[in-house]
């Protein structure tokens, strides 16, 4: 699986970091992704962060 960001669209919130911090974090008022693979034992906090994005910048491939 892999995470992709919406840059146009992340507000910046932190709610994906603090939701999985492995997978995400903000880098200058944006939501970046940590890693270019997202392992198994990753895979449903990633889902949740998706899920709880506000703005729905984050997709899972």
């Amino acid at each position: 699986m892999k995470a992709i960001v919406d840059k146009d669209l992340c507000t910046g919130c932190g709610l994906c970091e603090d939701t999985c911090p492995d997978v995400f974090e903000i880098v200058d008022g944006v939501a970046t992704v940590k890693v270019n693979k997202i392992s198994d034992d990753l895979v449903d906090c990633c889902q949740e962060a998706a899920d709880g994005c506000p703005v729905e910048a984050i997709t899972l491939e």
